[in-house]
């Protein structure tokens, strides 16, 4: 049975990690080993279970005990849950929790980029994109128009902040992702490799030799890595020069853009339509 403690004070110290402490204080950059990460609601905390991540702790309104946590109780024995009113959980979180349910978890170890790309013919790569939003809302378009990974440069917003988990609906768990190293700048050291792991990389960026996102040389292409600029000003000017291709997506008159995670779904959906299923590339 899991250990139900219900709690009265919003500044107990068991709460600390769902109340007190910053997304930075939980990543704990000095020992990533340690770090920890919040999902919410019973869907992305029974996918991130589903993952292999390690529950520490539940935190969870009341009325939700019996009903939500009905499956989740089976899979995690022994782990503490602590249980409050909405106005005690309202204090915490500043906002109406998502079916009322909150879990820490362990941190994942991050992969490598080989092992993210390891089969992989179509990646998606996130270039200092700083918006939680828009960050989860990219992986979970990744996740469900086939993407076979994510990879970050490490301006990037952490694919775990609490908000990004949300709106991706646990999606991020669901998908291989890493960040690219920043030893040399990530476009010498992250363009090496994706050159060498055989990845055609195309920019998604307005340049008068743009092409079509529907031309069919890209889908001729086996390996295709799909850069995403940051919002606002898009991607690096010389990240745009070095990529293989450049792309548009078509608009009407008088819009010259679409939002970053709006342009990521229409950009994943169109590109994925190359791929080849295994049997096909073993032929």
């Amino acid at each position: 049975m899991l250990d139900v403690i219900r709690m009265t004070d919003f500044h107990a110290p068991e709460l600390d990690m769902y109340a007190r402490l910053r997304e930075v204080q939980l990543l704990n950059r000095e020992k990533p080993e340690e770090g920890i990460f919040i999902a919410e609601s019973p869907r992305v905390i029974e996918r991130a279970l589903d993952a292999g991540c390690e529950p520490l702790s539940f935190l969870a309104e009341e009325r939700y005990l019996e009903k939500e946590l009905k499956d989740i109780r089976k899979r995690c024995r022994e782990i503490p849950v602590y249980t409050a009113r909405m106005e005690v959980l309202s204090q915490i979180t500043g906002y109406k929790l998502t079916r009322g349910m909150l879990c820490a978890m362990r941190r994942p170890p991050l992969r490598t980029v080989e092992e993210v790309c390891a089969d992989a013919q179509r990646i998606a790569v996130l270039e200092n994109v700083v918006n939680p939003t828009n960050v989860g809302a990219i992986f979970r378009s990744a996740a469900a128009l086939h993407m076979d990974g994510v990879l970050l440069t490490p301006d990037c917003s952490d694919p775990l902040y609490r908000r990004s988990v949300r709106v991706s609906m646990g999606t991020v768990f669901q998908i291989p992702w890493t960040y690219l190293d920043q030893t040399d700048g990530w476009k010498e050291s992250g363009m090496g490799i994706l050159k060498k792991l055989g990845f055609c990389t195309v920019a998604m960026a307005l340049t008068e030799d743009s092409i079509s996102i529907d031309d069919t040389k890209l889908r001729s292409e086996e390996k295709l890595a799909v850069i995403l600029g940051t919002e606002g000003d898009g991607l690096a000017a010389d990240t745009i020069a070095d990529c293989d291709y450049r792309v548009r997506i078509p608009m009407a008159p008088g819009v010259d853009s679409l939002n970053v995670a709006a342009a990521s779904a229409v950009a994943f959906w169109e590109l994925q339509k190359g791929k080849k299923d295994k049997k096909e590339k073993e032929l």
